[in-house]
């Protein structure tokens, strides 16, 4: 290792210690016989040397940046009795996370993302074929192409479904202290197949989607162009998929679905929300949809509109009251411009009502009504 005329005498006069020193700061491995601050003494010393001159060899590099600009670098010690083992760190990790995230011996594994995204994209690739994908469905093998992937969609939803009602079942009784609450639920074979059953149904609901953006935004040239790039339509999408799941009752799945779609679209529907028929979102971006919400068919909603929950009661020992209806109703043919803010589990839209941009209502309004706020003034002045 080259040193320069700095560090070579500050190498002579410190007893060759700068090699040393040297991999302390790159490897992290304290030497036995380092001295306490040592590392920091040198640094500080060989930056003052050094700085502000560009420095022609590795070392002095490496030390001075070590005090001028990596400072954590050099928080080292040799006091062993600060250092935890690895044991100690697993075990204390393992402790403080108690049962959460399947931890406790008895709970089974929680649903695997990757896997019930994987079911998302191929149950959207048989409701709309050819749009996500590559694969093109030939006349004659259609009916065969479509049963292999429903079989394929079967087994895989039942493992991720099974995972999620035994892993629920087991936190309920923990909850409940032993009490079997979930005993007569239905088997993740049974919900499996009833799910897929409704899959011709909710294919014609997302056709409708689908009409409603192409009626309503004229800057859409095809219906395919739609699916392919509008985020509403995917968000709606994997929302339908999701409601579906929920009112069967299966657990985790449909959260993880509209969450997923959440990060993708900027888009956030909660799977418990109930939404008729050709419902469109524009643009989409910042659009909050609550759980209790009621949408009616022919609903349009465009960017940054929250549907939302004006207050949370509480119970006499203040923990949430949940199930109750916290969030509004929107009748049919309603439309709700940008960055409006309807809140309330009592307040309903009235059918054919429009709510202008910004407004914020926390009331009903009857059918037929179009709310707007004031245009503000505006001031105009030549610029400087």
């Amino acid at each position: 290792m080259r040193l320069c005329r700095l560090c070579l005498e500050y190498d002579l006069s410190h007893g060759n210690r700068l090699n040393a020193l040297f991999w302390t700061f790159r490897t992290g491995c304290v030497p036995a016989d380092l001295e306490e601050n040592e590392l920091e003494r040198a640094s500080a010393q060989l930056g003052r040397a050094h700085w502000p001159v560009s420095l022609d060899c590795a070392l002095g590099r490496c030390l001075t940046a070590a005090i001028h600009f990596h400072p954590q670098r050099i928080q080292m010690s040799n006091d062993a009795s600060e250092l935890q083992s690895l044991d100690h760190v697993a075990m204390t990790l393992l402790e403080q996370l108690g049962c959460c995230g399947g931890m406790c011996p008895e709970t089974t594994p929680l649903p695997s993302v990757d896997s019930v995204m994987a079911v998302v994209h191929d149950i959207r690739e048989l409701l709309f074929p050819g749009v996500h994908g590559n694969r093109r469905l030939l006349a004659g093998s259609a009916g065969t192409e479509y049963l292999s992937s429903l079989t394929r969609i079967q087994s895989r939803l039942r493992i991720e479904i099974s995972r999620a009602i035994v892993h629920s079942r087991q936190v309920q009784l923990r909850l409940h202290n032993g009490v079997d609450a979930v005993s007569l639920a239905p088997s993740a074979s049974a919900l499996t197949d009833r799910f897929l059953s409704r899959l011709p149904a909710l294919q014609a609901m997302l056709n409708r989607d689908v009409d409603a953006a192409f009626n309503g935004d004229p800057a859409a040239k095809t219906r395919d162009e739609i699916v392919l790039c509008y985020p509403g339509i995917e968000a709606i999408t994997i929302y339908r998929i999701a409601h579906e799941l929920l009112t069967l009752g299966v657990p985790y799945l449909p959260r993880i679905m509209t969450e997923w779609a959440h990060r993708e679209t900027g888009i956030d529907i909660h799977p418990g929300a109930r939404i008729g028929s050709a419902f469109f979102i524009d643009h989409g971006t910042g659009v909050v949809i609550g759980e209790t919400c009621e949408i009616g068919s022919s609903v349009t909603l465009y960017q940054g509109v929250t549907l939302g929950a004006w207050s949370f009661p509480r119970d006499e020992d203040g923990n949430l009251i949940r199930g109750t209806k916290r969030h509004p109703t929107l009748e049919d043919r309603v439309t709700v411009y940008s960055n409006a803010t309807i809140l309330g589990g009592t307040t309903v839209i009235g059918a054919g009502s429009h709510v202008g941009s910004s407004v914020t209502l926390s009331r009903s309004i009857p059918p037929n009504t179009i709310v707007t706020i004031e245009k503000p003034s505006l001031r105009f002045r030549e610029a400087a």
